[in-house]
């Protein structure tokens, strides 16, 4: 009974419940049913992002470049090469994976800001190539008509709702991705590298291996949410590619909570439905946000679900009796410290 009535599983159950009656809750509203699947989108590139950063603590300033890339595959592959969207698609997830096996066998050699730095470079370098390049990505004149998903029986994706239904398997399956890494071994060795690589090398890890794996699965898994933008939105442009994409799914993470399960899909939300109320704004809406951000790094530096589930450990404790003094001497219960914390329990972050 206690976990049915677990706090988190609540919270995830009610996230869950209301993404599968979105269509139903904006039904009429095609505009806003948009809003959601590519917040749904982004959530999947965030939780790419979340696998380098929040669990493995390396800055990848890449990413929105290796979703740029996943874009460009599926948008030219279905245009100029008249590929079928499943086809480019698989191509994209390929190609991106690839990339990001190949690049992280030279920037992995880096650490902390240079590492950093590198990976920025990585990214204005395909975001050159992507405005330069122009017999081949058409430039500043982006690449328009790409192709729906193709029906599979009685599925057709030309339909919003279904084509929302499809986006939501693929974030429910990068969820559940990185709900099952936390509980793994390898999850527990990306959060000791996280904390210490010393250290990890000290109990065993291979620090290398696990360091590229992240990186890898990172870039593939942007790439996977940059094939579905480009079918979601039928056109794609040269900022689908750039830095300043990255700088967003960083956002999203540091609002949701690095290294958690829910943060990607908290702060991608949560975002996506802020620059839309703020839209008027343009570029003076971060003037609204900055703030919002300021206060979430000082009272919530975990982010909103890492606080979430500081606070419900904190009551837990309570509720067991544990003496003030203990609990300095207990490791954190939560997955979500930063950099330089020793928390690897398995009772990480839902």
């Amino acid at each position: 009974m206690t976990s049915i009535l677990n706090p988190r599983l609540i919270g995830v159950a009610v996230i869950a419940i209301a993404f599968l009656a979105a269509p139903l809750l904006v039904e009429g509203q095609p505009y806003l049913l948009r809003i959601v699947t590519t917040a749904a989108i982004y959530a999947i590139a965030a939780y790419g992002m979340n696998i380098i950063l929040g669990l493995t603590g390396q800055l990848s300033l890449a990413h929105g470049a290796f979703f740029g890339v996943g874009a460009y595959i599926v948008g030219l592959a279905t245009t100029d090469h008249d590929w079928s969207f499943w086809s480019s698609f698989a191509v994209a997830v390929l190609v991106t994976t690839v990339l990001g096996y190949a690049s992280g066998l030279i920037a992995l050699r880096t650490q902390g800001a240079y590492f950093a730095i590198f990976t920025m470079a990585l990214g204005f370098l395909i975001y050159i190539i992507v405005i330069r390049w122009e017999s081949v990505t058409h430039a500043h004149s982006g690449v328009s008509g790409i192709k729906l998903p193709e029906n599979i029986g009685p599925l057709d994706f030309s339909d919003p709702v279904v084509l929302y239904y499809l986006v939501l398997v693929f974030l429910a399956g990068a969820a559940y991705t990185t709900h099952a890494i936390l509980r793994s071994s390898a999850g527990r060795s990306l959060v000791a590298i996280r904390t210490s690589e010393d250290l990890a090398k000290s109990i065993g890890v291979n620090v290398g291996v696990s360091k590229q794996l992240a990186y890898t699965a990172s870039a593939g898994t942007a790439g996977l949410a940059g094939g579905l933008f480009a079918t979601l939105n039928g056109f794609i442009g040269a900022d689908s590619a750039s830095i300043d994409l990255t700088f967003q799914f960083l956002l999203f993470l540091l609002i949701g909570g690095m290294g958690t399960v829910m943060g990607p899909i908290v702060g991608s939300v949560l975002v996506a439905f802020l620059f839309e109320l703020l839209q008027d704004l343009e570029s003076y809406r971060f003037i609204v946000l900055g703030p919002i951000i300021v206060l979430l790094v000082i009272f919530a530096p975990r982010g909103i679900v890492g606080y979430l589930n500081e606070f419900l450990a904190s009551r837990r404790r309570r509720g067991r009796g544990s003496p003030p003094e203990d609990e300095g001497r207990r490791p954190a219960p939560e997955s979500t410290a930063p950099a330089g914390s020793t928390a690897t329990t398995r009772e990480g972050v839902r």
